[in-house]
């Protein structure tokens, strides 16, 4: 069975009245408010390894959860911190999901030329000069799965857990149906080419200092989506 792990839920909810992000930030320790360059303020958490965005519409974005746990969770944090400073905010604002980002990995090799191919043009997108993965549409569950010839899967767009769980599993049933997996990348590995015995070994990439959370050596997707600032 295909292990999904869940990178990303992004998250939005209304905290009520306007925010005074100017005292706010004067209160909170560590927050980043600079409205010149970005209209929101920007609050990290250390536990939960999350970020909050907060509008002076009231409007507010949590991002960097593993979990609706650890969304609820930056959400009381936070709001009990604005609170103290005075800020007149709701008891119990509404939280909606607005995007979660999984990954996960087929265990065997793929052919995105094959893939491309067999899915079809007007499902697919596919120009390896621009981009390594194949971006596949789906329109049940309604998400975006990007596909890598390595085997991993990044996908994006869903609102609930199971939206993710559904994709992966009707990806690689079509997949499977088609006969499009390679053997087993374990299988593959334990027998080298003639080239890879004769080339000298490379040395490793440099593992990411960035601390977003983002599948190991393929490309994640792009930050928030636009309604974060168009919101505000």
């Amino acid at each position: 069975m295909v292990r999904v792990r869940i990178e990303n839920v992004v998250a939005s909810t209304s905290l009520g009245a306007d925010l005074d992000l100017q005292s706010i930030a004067l209160s909170l320790d560590g927050a980043e408010y600079e409205p010149a360059r970005f209209p929101g303020l920007i609050y990290r958490l250390k536990k939960p390894k999350t970020a909050m965005l907060l509008f002076h519409s009231g409007k507010a974005v949590c991002t960097g959860g593993k979990s609706w746990k650890e969304v609820d969770e930056t959400i009381r944090i936070v709001s009990t911190l604005i609170r103290k400073g005075r800020q007149k905010i709701l008891a119990h604002p509404k939280i909606q999901v607005q995007n979660i980002v999984a990954t996960a990995d087929l265990g065997s090799e793929i052919n995105l030329n094959s893939v491309a191919i067999t899915l079809g043009v007007e499902r697919v997108e596919y120009e390896p000069e621009q981009f390594p993965g194949l971006v596949c549409r789906l329109d049940e569950p309604r998400v975006v799965v990007l596909l890598f010839g390595s085997g991993k899967l990044v996908c994006t767009g869903a609102r609930r857990p199971s939206d993710v769980m559904v994709a992966v599993q009707k990806i690689l049933r079509e997949l499977q149906d088609s006969d499009l997996l390679r053997r087993d990348r374990s299988a593959s590995k334990s027998a080298p080419s003639r080239s890879a015995r004769e080339s000298p070994p490379r040395a490793g990439l440099p593992p990411t200092s960035s601390g977003d959370p983002a599948p190991p050596a393929e490309p994640a997707p792009g930050p928030l989506p636009a309604w974060a600032d168009a919101g505000a």
